[in-house]
């Protein structure tokens, strides 16, 4: 197989990137570019006119995507093909959200039966807990949802519960912790009652660290207030596949979730892990939120590569990385629900990407993936946008923002609305020389002062950005949204070869931080590592 750089391709569009205008200039010598530029699907709309492209630095990425078999990598991975090589397993959170009559194979048997099965028994419990039926050990009826979990199990949830605070059951409260500091359980538990608090503990293995380290102190908490081990049952339930370590904590098998090989972490909210969101916004949401992302794998899946909303985004984040040097990518949110979006797409995106060898294992010599990063968008105009607009690093930007507010309030959300686009505009156009100095005709000082201050007022402008906007943030527009980043992340991992799915990086830092757990709970524990490690273990023994 031919190296991805060596590819003509490769080298046309470094030739051609080379040699493109100002955006300025695309936009002044193509009035039309918006409309050549934009496109609509599933309630999103993408803006990508100001970018550093035109017609032919697309045709030459959808060149290269032909070139690598794009469109037959999707359909594997729709199908159930074993893609994720190195644990030799099928990819499919897309089954999650599939339709009842659709039908996908793993190992002989449709998996999508299992799937609706699954979520019928969601349904059931979310019906038990919302109506009253489900109480508590003393007879009250169940006020706030505690989830504890980590990583996808944790931030997913989180985050989509977050943007979709409208559409909350009034009469519960969510808490999610994943951090094993203690603090982190000990203040949630500070705001909860054990008689009326239910807990949702999400681990595959039933063993992760952290999580079952805040259970059992949780559980320890509700034993404490005077409950029975009986009791834990109509406090305690799990998403797992370790049905035996689940039952023997104390959980009812009734109250036990599936989960799936073929399911990622950080792909995994729509399914029983989502429970917790299942729970604050009510089933009809969750399908909604699920109805959503479907509508996007269809798109995805279906539509020609040049009107393919997540791989027109994936190319365009790739022409960045690699024919830019652009080391990192900010997604900027302009609604206060959405404000823990980027720090979900930053692991979907770096966890899924930040790899180094191919699919074959061979070290690859082109960057990977960018670093991930934002926050609320006119909270970082007064911060970091700065960089982006006069620093030397290139950040590509995608802006997000919802038409209509859930909280309409004078004038507020027009002035969000002007902000946004106010600050792609200044991205892409960025001013001159002449422009700030012209800017100081009247102010009163030296043609000398004037200079200077018009040279540190020069903006280089040609900043690349998308901008993605729906009518109203929804669990529909939502579900849609998310999945348009996972595809995303998906073309990205697809042309560099890569396997988007598993993430050895992380399983060493658990492996080599269990090792140093028994050394520092060992009381005679001798063996030296390196010097740091020793120091650090040492001066950690000497407080404790």
């Amino acid at each position: 197989m031919t190296e991805l750089t060596q590819r003509a391709t490769w080298s046309a569009i470094a030739a051609h990137t080379a040699q493109l205008p100002h955006m300025r200039t695309l936009f002044d010598t193509d009035p039309l570019r918006f409309d050549k530029m934009s496109l609509s699907c599933c309630g999103l709309l993408l803006d990508y006119s100001k970018n550093r492209a035109n017609e032919d630095t697309l045709s030459l990425l959808f060149s290269l995507a032909d070139e690598i078999n794009l469109t037959a990598k999707i359909k594997a991975m729709f199908s159930g093909e074993i893609i994720n090589n190195t644990e030799q397993r099928a990819v499919l959170h897309t089954a999650l959200r599939a339709h009842a009559d659709q039908q996908v194979l793993v190992d002989g048997h449709n998996i999508i039966d299992e799937v609706k099965q699954t979520q019928t028994k969601m349904a059931q419990f979310v019906d038990a807990v919302t109506s009253g039926k489900w109480r508590g050990y003393t007879g009250k009826t169940i006020t706030d949802i505690v989830a504890i979990g980590i990583g996808g199990s944790f931030l997913g949830p989180k985050i989509v519960t977050q943007a979709l605070r409208p559409y909350w059951n009034k009469s519960l409260n969510c808490h999610f912790v994943a951090n094993v500091d203690a603090t982190s359980l000990c203040e949630k538990l500070r705001l909860v009652n054990p008689e009326t608090t239910l807990f949702v503990m999400s681990s595959k293995s039933f063993g992760t660290q952290e999580t079952l380290t805040n259970t059992l102190s949780a559980k320890q908490w509700f034993l404490d207030y005077g409950a029975t081990q009986a009791d834990v049952a109509k406090h305690f339930v799990a998403v797992t596949s370790n049905v035996t370590k689940a039952t023997e904590f104390g959980m009812d098998a009734d109250n036990i979730f599936p989960m799936w090989d073929w399911v990622g972490g950080r792909y995994s909210l729509w399914s029983a892990i989502g429970l917790p969101i299942a729970l604050l916004i009510g089933m009809d949401n969750f399908y909604a939120l699920l109805e959503g992302a479907k509508e996007m794998d269809d798109h995805f899946l279906t539509a020609p590569l040049e009107q393919n909303m997540p791989v027109i985004m994936g190319l365009l984040s790739l022409l960045y990385n690699n024919f830019h040097n652009a080391q990192s990518h900010v997604v900027l949110t302009y609604d206060h629900y959405l404000r823990g979006l980027p720090a979900y797409f930053q692991q979907l995106d770096m966890e899924s990407n930040g790899k180094s060898v191919t699919l074959e294992g061979t070290e690859v010599s082109y960057s990977t993936g960018p670093i991930i990063w934002g926050g609320e968008g006119t909270n970082g105009q007064h911060a970091y946008h700065q960089l982006i607009h006069q620093g030397t690093p290139l950040i590509p930007a995608d802006f997000i923002l919802p038409l209509q507010s859930h909280n309409p309030l004078g004038e507020h959300h027009v002035q969000l609305a002007s902000n946004c686009f106010g600050q792609t505009q200044a991205m892409m156009q960025g001013r001159t020389y002449d422009e700030a100095l012209a800017e100081l005709n009247n102010s009163g000082l030296s043609e000398q002062q004037k200079s200077l201050i018009a040279k540190h007022k020069v903006m280089p402008g040609n900043k690349p950005s998308n901008t993605i906007l729906m009518d109203k943030l929804t669990p529909t527009t939502l579900g849609a949204l998310i999945a348009l980043y996972e595809h995303r992340t998906f073309v990205q991992g697809a042309v560099w070869g890569i396997n988007s799915f598993d993430q050895w990086g992380v399983e060493l830092g658990k492996t080599l931080g269990n090792d140093i757990l028994s050394r520092l709970q060992a009381e005679n524990d001798t063996t030296e590592l390196d010097a740091s490690s020793n120091a650090l273990i040492n001066l950690f023994r000497a407080k404790h």
